[in-house]
C-alpha cells in the first residue's frame, strides 16, 4: 500500500480503480518542408481549436453555468493573440513544423504568465497552456479528449480547464492531481461538479498505478494506492458513514430554521451567476444572501450594459420565486482584476482602489448596476450591499446616489420596488463604527473573510500565510459579537456571508451573539440547519 497527503478541494470519500491521465501526444510531426503548408495547417488548426471550444463552452454553460464556461472563452480570445500567433508563424518560417512551434511557444509563453507578479495573470498560465496543447494536439491528429467508460479515479500530473469540464461526471468518482491550487480553475469546478478531489499530492504517475484500487480521502487529504484489507474496509465504512449522515440530513429539508429556545435563523446561499440558483434550490437555501455581482463582470472584453445587468439579476430573482436575494454592488479589485476597467498596478490592491471605491469615483461604472438593481427589484424581493465601507459619508453618498437613481426611473415611467440598504462590514474601521452606520442602513452583512485579513494583517492570498489567518481570533470574534449588538441596539438585523457562515464550530457561537442571518455554500445549508434546530440557544 502506498498511502500520501494533498491539499483537499472537496470533502467525501471516492473508492475505485485507478485511471492515468497523460498529456503526451508521442512523437510530434517534423517540418514537411514546405512553408506555406505549415502556415495554412496552423490556420486551419487555430479555425477548428475555435470550433471546439465554442462546442465546449455552450457543453459547459449548460451544465455548470455561464460563469465556468467563461474561463473557455478566454481561450478562444487567446487563439487570436497577435503575439503568440506571430511567435510560432516565426519558428515555422525557421523550418519548424506548426505542431512543434505551437507546442514550444505555448511553453514559453505558459511559463512567462506564470512568472508574473499579479495573481490574475499568473493564472492565466494555464489557460495559455492548454489552449497551446490543444493547438498541438490538433496539428498532431491525435485526439485531445477523456475517454472514460467506467467509474475511476482519474489521476495526473495537472488537469486543464477544458479536460475538466470535458470530464464523463457519471465516470468520475475522484482526481488526484501533482499540481494545482485550491483556488485554480480545476478545484473551482470539481466544487461545483462535487467531485471529491486532492491537488498537490505527491503520487506516483507511471504504467504501474493503472487499474489498482485507489481510496481518495476528501475530508482529511489523504489517498490510499493499493490498500490493505484492514485501510479498504475502515475506509468503506468511513464512506458509508459519510453517506448515511447526508442523508440523515434530508430530514431538514423545508423545515423551518428555529433553534429549541425559538431563536429564527435565516439560512441564505452565495452564488455569483444565475446559473447558480439551481444549486441554491437544491440545497433548500432560504434565499441569496450574497450575489457576488462582479462575476457579471468577469470574462469580457468590456463593461456589461445596463440590460445585460438587469435581464441577469431578473433571472435570479424570478427563479427564486418570491425568496429573498440580496446582490452585493460589483467588489472589482484586489484579487479580482479585469483589464477594461483600465486600473493602474498598486503596491497593496487589498488595500488600495476597489469595491465601492472604485463605484463612488466612477459613477458611469455605478450607475448601470443600481439602475439594473432597482428595475429587477419589481419583479420580487432585492436588497443591495455595498462592499468596503469604511465610513459614515461613504454610506451617506451611496445613499444620496440611490434616490437620484430612483428619481430617474421614475421621471422614465421604469417600475421598480422597495430595496433595502445594505453594508458589508468587512473593516476593523466599519466595526469599530457599526453603531453609526446601523442608523443609516437596513441590515449589515459581515464579510468575514476580509474582516479577518484587515484585523490579523494577514494577506489570505498567501499561502504561507495560512496558519497565521485564524478566522476564529478572539479579536475577530469580539469584533463580530460589537457588530451584532449595534445592528440590534439600532434595529436593524445582521448576517454573516463569510467562509465563516458555514462553519459548524461557530455555528452555537453565532447563535448566542444573535446573528439573524447566515449566507453558505449552499451544499452546507441542511447540516447548518440541524445544529440551529437541536440547539437549546
Amino acid at each position: 500500500m502506498i498511502q500520501g497527503k494533498g491539499t483537499a478541494v472537496f470533502a467525501g470519500i471516492a473508492i475505485g480503480k485507478a485511471f492515468l491521465f497523460s498529456h503526451s501526444a508521442g512523437e510530434l510531426p517534423v517540418f514537411c518542408g514546405d512553408v506555406q503548408k505549415e502556415l495554412q495547417a496552423f490556420d486551419s488548426a487555430r479555425e477548428t481549436a475555435r470550433q471546439q471550444l465554442q462546442l465546449l463552452f455552450e457543453k459547459t454553460k449548460q451544465e455548470l453555468g455561464e460563469e465556468q464556461a467563461m474561463i473557455l472563452d478566454v481561450q478562444c480570445m487567446m487563439l487570436d493573440d497577435l503575439d503568440y500567433i506571430e511567435a510560432v508563424q516565426q519558428q515555422i518560417q525557421q523550418g519548424r513544423s506548426a505542431a512543434a512551434a505551437a507546442d514550444a511557444v505555448g511553453t514559453v509563453f505558459s511559463q512567462q504568465f506564470a512568472d508574473m507578479d499579479d495573481d490574475y495573470m499568473r493564472a492565466r498560465s494555464v489557460d495559455v497552456r492548454d489552449m497551446a496543447k490543444r493547438l498541438t494536439a490538433i496539428l498532431s491528429g491525435t485526439n485531445a479528449e477523456l475517454e472514460i467508460t467506467e467509474p475511476v479515479v482519474l489521476l495526473a500530473d495537472d488537469l486543464s480547464p477544458s479536460e475538466t469540464v470535458q470530464l464523463p461526471k457519471d465516470n468520475i468518482l475522484a482526481f488526484v492531481t501533482c499540481q494545482g491550487s485550491t483556488n485554480s480553475h480545476t478545484a473551482i469546478l470539481a466544487r461545483m461538479m462535487s467531485i471529491p478531489s486532492l491537488v498537490q499530492a505527491q503520487i506516483p504517475l507511471n504504467s504501474t498505478v493503472q487499474g489498482k484500487t485507489i481510496i481518495v480521502d476528501g475530508f482529511e487529504g489523504c489517498y490510499y494506492l493499493d490498500p490493505d484489507p484492514d485501510t479498504l474496509a475502515k475506509m468503506q465504512e468511513k464512506q458509508k458513514t459519510a453517506q448515511q449522515k447526508q442523508q440523515l440530513l434530508e430530514q431538514y429539508r423545508g423545515k423551518p430554521t428555529i433553534s429549541k429556545s425559538g431563536k429564527k435563523v435565516k439560512l441564505f446561499a452565495n452564488i455569483g451567476s444565475p446559473d447558480d440558483v439551481a444549486y441554491v434550490l437544491k440545497g433548500d437555501a432560504e434565499g441569496v444572501g450574497l450575489m457576488r455581482s462582479e462575476f457579471l463582470y468577469l470574462g469580457r472584453e468590456d463593461f456589461p450594459t445596463e440590460q445585460e445587468l438587469f435581464e441577469a439579476y431578473r433571472s435570479v430573482v424570478e427563479q427564486l420565486d418570491g425568496k429573498e436575494l440580496v446582490i452585493r454592488t460589483l467588489d472589482i479589485g484586489a484579487d479580482k482584476k479585469v483589464d477594461y476597467f483600465g486600473l493602474e498596478p498598486e503596491e497593496n490592491p487589498a488595500l488600495g482602489y476597489r469595491g465601492i471605491r472604485i463605484c463612488l469615483k466612477q459613477p458611469e461604472i455605478f450607475r448601470p448596476q443600481m439602475r439594473a438593481i432597482y428595475r429587477a427589484s419589481a419583479y420580487g424581493p432585492v436588497s443591495a450591499m455595498f462592499p468596503m465601507i469604511a465610513s459614515v459619508q461613504e454610506v451617506l453618498a451611496v445613499k444620496e446616489f440611490c434616490k437620484t437613481i430612483r428619481e430617474e426611473l421614475t421621471a422614465e415611467a421604469i417600475p421598480f420596488g422597495e430595496v433595502a440598504l445594505g453594508v458589508m462590514i468587512e473593516t476593523p474601521a466599519a466595526a469599530v463604527i457599526s453603531r453609526e452606520l446601523a442608523k443609516e442602513v437596513d441590515f449589515f452583512s459581515v464579510g468575514t473573510n476580509d474582516l479577518t485579513q484587515y484585523t490579523l494583517a494577514v494577506d489570505r492570498q498567501n499561502e504561507k500565510l495560512a496558519e497565521f489567518c485564524d478566522t476564529h481570533h478572539p479579536a475577530v470574534l469580539a469584533l463580530l459579537k460589537m457588530i451584532v449588538e449595534n445592528a440590534h441596539a439600532e434595529g436593524i438585523w445582521a448576517g454573516i456571508c463569510g467562509e465563516l457562515g458555514a462553519d459548524t464550530t461557530l455555528t452555537e457561537e453565532f447563535l448566542k451573539m444573535g446573528y439573524d442571518e447566515l449566507s453558505m455554500s449552499p451544499a452546507k445549508v441542511l447540516e447548518v440547519r440541524r445544529i440551529i434546530c437541536e440547539s437549546e440557544e
